[in-house]
């Protein structure tokens, strides 16, 4: 079983920017993808960002240009860059872990934009 461990969410005015961590327990981490999803209240949870082993990014049409994902497999971490927040960014944003038919999902991390 993979733990997977967000940090870096808050509350951040429209224009600002924040850095969310997610941490995995697991020394293969390199062989995994990993993404970033969120979920607003009253709505379905949605992909933001996904990053392959190789490196390879894709990201949801509504944060492209704003959003950076990335990866250190050294520190079995994969970072969410973001930029630009707007209030329709705010949700709970999760990690979400993938190798070989498994799925890992961390427990969310909060991000609210408002002035």
């Amino acid at each position: 079983q993979v733990q997977l461990v967000e940090s870096g969410g808050g509350l951040v005015q429209p224009g600002g920017s924040l850095r969310l961590s997610c941490v995995a327990s697991t020394s293969i981490f390199s062989r995994y993808a990993a993404g970033w999803y969120r979920q607003a209240p009253g709505k379905q949870r949605e992909l933001v960002a996904t990053i392959s082993n190789s490196g390879s990014t894709n990201y949801a049409d509504s944060v492209k240009g704003r959003f950076t994902i990335s990866r250190d497999n050294a520190k079995n971490t994969v970072y969410l860059q973001m930029d630009s927040l707007k209030p329709e960014d705010t949700a709970d944003y999760y990690c979400h872990a993938r190798w070989i038919g498994l799925n890992y999902w961390g427990q969310g991390t909060q991000v609210t934009v408002s002035s």
